[in-house]
């Protein structure tokens, strides 16, 4: 590891040793926060699991029962029941932050003028009405796992570049840091030995010549 082009001076030693001080303590929060988003990123991967599961379960059973609704219906009669659309979704998007991470946060309301059906019941299969009860089930599921998949996305480059910040400071620069500092010491070390051997040498010729 190549060391820092410095100045071998008692001023420089102490400004590396503040720094070498700062660098660690800075690593091992970044180390900790590190391991605290790879916690929140688990349990964001297991919700989004959960909710993968269960929104693909259910929109397969909903599509299964309105295609069997679609096959005992004709063209007109599904358009004329699903033209006018009594169920109004309300999506409101505000942040959170997550370990300093700003994520979206979504929140969504349903609305119904009058009832959840937009026919009548003499109009359509029940296979329809179970399509049209469950599909507001559904949206707000995938509302909730597109929510939760931009989180873990976002976590993730966050854990990334966090990631690269540790490295940066484990194995370039705190080892440049103690190379220099080692070296400046062995340096100011070197120059108080030949300092003391000067003076021995000064003391023995006065004391030779004092003869």
């Amino acid at each position: 590891m190549a060391r820092l082009n410095v100045n071998p001076t008692r001023m420089e030693l102490k400004k590396l040793k503040a720094r070498l001080k700062t660098a660690t303590r800075g690593h091992k929060l970044l180390k900790d926060k590190s391991d605290e988003m790879i916690r929140r990123f688990s349990v964001l991967i297991k919700l989004n699991k959960k909710l993968r599961d269960e929104v693909d379960s259910e929109l397969a059973s909903v599509l299964k029962e309105f295609a069997f609704a679609k096959g005992h219906m004709s063209e007109s009669a599904i358009e004329n029941a699903f033209m006018m659309p009594t169920a109004q979704l309300d999506i409101s998007c505000q942040t959170k932050s997550i370990m300093n991470v700003i994520v979206p946060s979504i929140t969504v309301s349903q609305s119904l003028s009058g009832g959840i059906y937009p026919y009548a019941f003499s109009e359509v299969t029940s296979e329809a009405d179970y399509s049209v009860k469950k599909i507001s089930q559904v949206i707000e599921k995938l509302v909730s796992l597109a929510e939760v998949e931009k989180q873990t996305a976002m976590l993730a480059d966050e854990i990334e570049k966090n990631k690269r910040r540790v490295n940066a400071l484990e194995y370039v620069m705190i080892p440049q840091l103690e190379e220099t500092i080692h070296y400046i010491t062995s340096k100011l070390d070197e120059n108080e030995r030949a300092s003391i051997t000067r003076l021995m040498k000064v003391k023995s010729m006065i004391a030779e010549r004092q003869k």
